[in-house]
């Protein structure tokens, strides 16, 4: 089939500024020589979004071409639009205005990262890992991050903290049983037990991040200090400890090691204590 050309969509132009210097044409390319992206960040299409964009494009066209890259075989993989390919291809149509450009694999990434990060809809956690990817394979910064999706750099920060949650959590916000708000309060507490409780708690009591807030606060209030247990003495200082004991007659601790550390020795009496005198003038003698 031939591949119509016309002109240049404005909502790509929009999205990645710049593009006027790929060429000003659109080819209309077969629906069956484009593939997926492999690497695509968005893992989830919600079904009904899908359908809606559907009967859009069977009213309206696609008013905004994909993005592709030529691969083997004369197909091409989709860069960005994976959404107007899904949708167009369940309206039946045969053909979809296209872009082709050659662009190495990082500028290719970037491109399909900054697109699907720059959409409302998108899963927080799927965000959070989209940034993830910009940071670590496209050498981004959170401040270039921000910048380029026009966010604050506080809310990049707690998108990328919401990696560090368990995945029993992350599994709840993948699903919407918990709010990228109620992760960020998880986020910040300390313990991996009491997240998971926290978390379970908060989605069966459909809890406002709010509420959240409150009961993390009150756990944290709740929870008792940690008392740091003594170092283990080695057998030598351990003999030594049992002798002062033997020899005062007083409960004697011993905490340290070979090199430096205390010694306290603990009296309930005068008689203890006297005794104690005694041994000391033993000593002097």
């Amino acid at each position: 089939m031939p591949k119509k050309t016309h002109g240049l969509g404005r909502g790509l132009d929009s999205l990645f500024p710049g593009t006027e210097e790929w060429g000003t044409s659109i080819q209309e390319i077969p629906v069956g020589e484009l593939d997926p992206n492999p690497e695509q960040p968005r893992q989830t299409f919600d079904d009904e979004s899908i359908a809606q964009l559907s009967e859009s494009i069977r009213e309206q066209g696609v008013l905004q071409p994909l993005l592709v890259v030529p691969t083997n075989g004369g197909r091409y993989r989709i860069v960005a639009g994976e959404r107007r390919f899904r949708a167009g291809r369940m309206a039946g149509l045969e053909t979809l205005p296209c872009i082709v450009k050659d662009l190495d694999i990082l500028r290719e990434m970037e491109i399909a990262l900054i697109e699907n990060l720059q959409r409302e809809d998108l899963n927080p956690l799927e965000a959070a890992k989209g940034i993830q990817a910009l940071m670590k394979q496209c050498g981004y910064t959170q401040e270039k991050v921000s910048l380029r999706l026009g966010k604050s750099r506080p809310a990049v920060a707690n998108l990328l903290r919401m990696l560090t949650l368990p995945d029993e959590i992350t599994e709840m916000v993948r699903t919407g049983l918990l709010s990228a708000g109620h992760a960020r309060v998880l986020a910040g507490v300390g313990d991996r037990e009491e997240q998971l409780r926290l978390a379970k708690r908060a989605a069966d009591e459909g809890m406002s991040v709010r509420q959240l807030e409150q009961a993390a606060a009150a756990s944290k209030a709740k929870k008792p200090a940690r008392v740091r247990k003594p170092a283990q003495l080695s057998a030598e200082l351990n003999e030594l400890q049992d002798k002062l004991r033997l020899k005062t007659g007083l409960k004697s601790t011993l905490t340290g090691n070979i090199h430096k550390g205390r010694i306290v020795l603990q009296y309930s009496t005068r008689e203890e204590l006297e005794r104690l005198n005694d041994v000391l003038d033993g000593i002097e003698d």
